[in-house]
């Protein structure tokens, strides 16, 4: 950007850091009148901008002879640099109240009016980096000395050797020049005029365009004085100019407007919406810093209360430059001439000014980009810290599994397996252990159900016994009822030992005692089926078929199915029985206490011998549910069949997805559901008859049912 305008922000970054202020006894004392902040705001670190709020300064006479006088503002108020200035407030507030960027550091700013004076630029410089300990500078403009700018674009400010310390957030005029270049090229224009600032801006600017010019084919007139551009026979012109430069120059145009031209503007002064107000301006074309969206920013712009423009000579100046009034507050110096007067409440958002405008912002998000790129260099340089290790200075967590107790440790180490970090991750705490308890709700009521299914197969056996003459009784072979009643109470009990601590024995008891008595339960159920079937078989004539399945038969039928059990049982616990294990791999923060299988072949043999016996009776009982006995359960072994098949299909899927203790909930599950089938199927209809129904319960009514 240019040297006067070109000073509009000047955010460059000297690094007057406290190291220095510190190394040094004594300060320096500038001499010269200070000069008053437009905003100022204490920090930890002190960012310094300045920026052409008002677009004329007054000339200093240097007679030598006296000390000169400050140099100060004429009434030319730049509503767009104000927006600038606080753009760069915002982004600072900003800051400060993020919890990423710098936390626990304060950002301050001093912002400062430079009137588009060098000479002004310079003494601020000077007053910024004078006394401050840890401060930042900034300029916009190309001829000031910066370090970081938002609008200084000359590509002379890119040679690092001159200007080692120098950073921008806006491109080189090296691109903007070969831009033009090509463009008029473009639109055929060979002979064109040229004006531009007699500045770094201005001149270096001009120096690439002739450059890039020359490379196209393109002849230059240079215009040098202000009455060439009347003479000048160039039908287009290029303006390398600020905006206040380009602004004078307009004014003077417009008192005794020039033949129609086509102006070229560059990017100083291209979107200044004040200076498309000349007609002979119209149709002008250019480039343009890319626009962009800075949310927030509108919103903080227009809050602004009357308070705020009392207390800001600069908001105090601009409310009344833009409403065209007096605050009441203000001193009237022309008492003769009473203006409008204002109280500070009028509505900005129906206002149509520089500062208001939002749609298009262009320099305000390069003064956005380099309020944060100081920012993140006070990050990297306070808090990073390079070189020392990460943890207590950008502490990361530690993963799941590991902890840090170190101060400054390089890295977490993990807590071994049997043990979990603490909420802080820097202490192991042993991992809780989990198992189907006696004292759990799901225990209480599992125990519950198993011991009221034992009392009910022992009051059933009492009953059956108390009635063991009866008809019902003794009609279904009361001897396998009686040692099915007792499997029964087996099966019920022998959930218990699933629930509590696992141990070798319990391991072991529980899947072997479990395997056997329902074994010995089904070949019970199987036993009175098969006599179902050979009660029938007798009536036919010449049949002798109960001779071969009489009550030792159907002794010897249960024992040798359930001798084959017990002996897959000792084979499997003399090979691999099961064992208590401690799983760790379901769940990482606690241990599991389970019974492994030991060998699967033995547990899957187990199960799968009792299916089969299982689907071998219901096919058997099937087979004898039309059979037109009155004596005849078939029908009622059929039901149960069915309820124990259904459980157990449904079991193994279950058994398999079932996390941790819920597993064996799911198996004590099944042995009571299937239990609870056998014996309210089989048992439950013949004791209502007993206790209910004793009419029904004589040998003549079952003989004579139909």
């Amino acid at each position: 950007m240019p040297v006067l305008m070109a000073v509009s922000f000047s955010l460059a970054a000297l690094f007057a850091s406290a190291v220095t202020a510190e190394a040094l006894s004594t300060k320096c004392t500038l001499q010269g009148t200070p000069r008053s902040s437009a905003f100022s705001s204490d920090g930890d670190f002190v960012i310094g901008g300045v920026f052409s709020i008002h677009y004329q300064g007054y000339g200093v006479i240097h007679n030598y002879t006296s000390k000169p006088e400050s140099q100060g503002c004429r009434e030319s108020f730049n509503a767009r640099d104000l927006r600038f200035s606080r753009t760069m407030i915002f982004a600072i507030e900003e800051i400060n109240s993020s919890t990423d960027l710098l936390p626990g550091i304060k950002l301050g700013y001093r912002i400062y009016d430079s009137c588009v004076s060098v000479p002004v630029s310079v003494h601020v410089a000077f007053e910024l980096t004078n006394g401050e300990d840890p401060l930042f500078y900034e300029d916009a403009g190309s001829s000031p000395s910066i370090s970081v700018s938002h609008f200084a674009t000359c590509a002379c400010l890119s040679d690092k050797k001159q200007f080692p310390t120098f950073f921008r957030t806006i491109p080189s005029d090296h691109y903007q020049a070969d831009a033009l270049a090509k463009m008029v090229k473009y639109f055929g224009w060979t002979w064109i005029g040229a004006v531009h600032s007699d500045s770094d801006y201005g001149n270096n600017g001009m120096a690439s365009f002739l450059e890039a010019a020359l490379r196209e084919g393109i002849l230059l007139h240079k215009i040098n004085m202000f009455q060439c551009l009347f003479r000048s026979t160039a039908k287009v012109v290029l303006a390398f100019t600020a905006v206040g430069e380009m602004k004078v120059l307009l004014e003077e145009l417009a008192l005794d407007p020039p033949p129609p031209r086509q102006w070229i503007a560059s990017e100083a002064w291209a979107t200044d919406p004040n200076l498309m107000r000349f007609s002979f301006c119209a149709g002008a074309v250019g480039v343009a810093i890319q626009k962009s969206v800075i949310p927030g920013l509108r919103n903080y712009l227009l809050d602004l209360s009357p308070s705020e423009v009392a207390a800001s000579s600069v908001l105090t100046e601009f409310w009344e430059d833009t409403f065209s009034c007096k605050l009441f507050f203000h001193a009237i110096e022309n008492k003769n001439v009473l203006p409008r007067m204002c109280d500070g409440t009028e509505d900005l958002k129906t206002l149509k000014s520089p500062y208001t405008e939002t749609s298009q912002l262009r320099v305000s998000n390069m003064v956005y980009k380099a309020v944060y790129a100081i920012a993140h260099a006070i990050h990297n340089a306070v808090l990073l810290q390079k070189g020392k290790p990460t943890c207590c200075y950008d502490c990361i967590p530690c993963p799941p599994g590991e902890v840090s107790n170190i101060t400054d440790a390089l890295d977490c180490f993990p807590c071994s397996e049997e043990f979990w970090p603490n909420t802080r991750n820097d202490s192991c705490f042993p991992k809780p252990v989990e198992f189907l308890s006696f004292d759990e709700g799901l225990s209480i009521i599992l125990i519950v159900f198993s011991v009221g299914g034992a009392f009910l197969a022992i009051i059933t056996s009492v009953i059956f016994f108390i009635h063991k003459t009866t008809p019902i009784v003794r009609a279904n072979n009361s001897e396998l009822s009686f040692l099915l009643l007792f499997s029964l109470i087996l099966c019920f009990l022998c959930s218990l030992t699933f629930i509590g601590a696992p141990s070798e024995w319990s391991c072991m008891l529980r899947h072997t005692a479990f395997g056997i008595t329902f074994v010995l339960c089904i070949s019970c159920v199987l036993g009175k089926t098969i006599v179902d079937l050979m009660a029938f078989k007798a009536t036919l004539p010449g049949s002798n078929a109960m001779k071969w399945f009489g009550p030792p038969q159907q002794r010897m039928t249960v024992v040798s199915f359930t001798f084959i059990q017990v002996l897959i049982c000792i084979i499997w616990l003399v090979v691999s029985p099961p064992f208590p294990v401690k799983n760790l791999s379901t769940y990482k923060e606690k241990i599991i206490l389970e019974c492994a299988l030991g060998s699967a072949v033995g547990f899957w043999a187990v199960l799968g011998y009792i299916g089969l016996l299982a689907v071998f009776c219901f096919v058997l009982a099937v087979l004898a549910r039309k059979l037109p006995d009155n004596f005849n359960e078939a029908k009622m072994i059929t039901f149960s069949r069915l309820i124990f098949c259904a459980v157990w299909i449904t079991f193994i899927p279950a058994y398999v997805s079932s996390p941790g203790k819920f597993t064996v909930a799911v198996e004590i599950f099944a042995i009571l559901a299937s239990s609870f089938g056998l014996i309210l199927c089989i048992f439950a209809p013949k004791c209502f008859i007993i206790l209910f129904q004793p009419e029904k319960n004589t040998k003549k009514y079952l003989m004579n049912k139909k």
